[in-house]
């Protein structure tokens, strides 16, 4: 059986799952945190990070783009994907917009772990205001469209569903996202209707 390798709290862990769900593609979910000094994370992904996928061959797969479209690939249920050129992209561009969103926020919240004197106050601003502007970029294409792209739900709006759904964990309170965005607000809502959501909200 194909395996999972990853944390419980991995917004790009929680995108492959949601992908996995909505494919109807069954796997082995193993909980390995690489930060933690026990974890066999790098055993499998010479980077150390996860998502890591292990084939029924044994080889890893790992970088959640990857994953992702190789199990839309895989499976024919529910395309999320598209084939041709042109909304490929588009859907693509989703994800990379929603990805480096997640990365911004997750270096601002590793920053705060560090040592108050050795944290960076000028560095941490300007990964905020990526998210800010990753954010208002992402509202701006969405308008008032039910889905992110093709007018369908796609990997476009999981990847979305999963980078907001990492603010609300790691900056609840803080950064209020909604406020000024009330289709991105509209869209994660309808996106936590779905049981691949439901079933994956971050645990820490």
């Amino acid at each position: 059986m194909n395996k999972l390798i990853g944390s419980l709290t991995s917004p790009f862990v929680r995108k492959v799952r949601i992908v996995a769900a909505e494919k109807r593609i069954e796997y082995e979910f193993i909980v390995d945190v690489p930060w933690e000094a026990t974890t066999q994370v790098p055993d499998y992904n010479p980077l150390g990070k996860v998502p890591v996928w292990i084939l029924n061959d044994g080889r890893p797969l790992f970088d959640s783009r990857v994953i992702v479209e190789h199990l839309d690939y895989i499976s024919p249920v529910h395309p999320l994907i598209p084939r041709e050129a042109r909304p490929r992209i588009a859907v693509k561009r989703w994800e990379a917009l929603a990805d480096g969103l997640i990365d911004a926020a997750a270096l601002v919240f590793m920053e705060r772990k560090r040592p108050a004197e050795q944290q960076s106050a000028e560095w941490m601003t300007r990964q905020i205001d990526k998210v800010n502007r990753s954010l208002a970029a992402l509202a701006t294409d969405l308008g008032k469209n039910d889905w992110c792209a093709e007018n369908t739900y796609t990997l476009a709006d999981i990847a979305v569903g999963c980078a907001l759904g990492y603010l609300d964990l790691r900056f609840q309170g803080e950064m209020d996202w909604r406020r000024g965005h009330p289709g991105l607000s509209e869209l994660f809502d309808r996106l936590m209707e779905r049981p691949g959501f439901k079933d994956t909200v971050p645990i820490v």
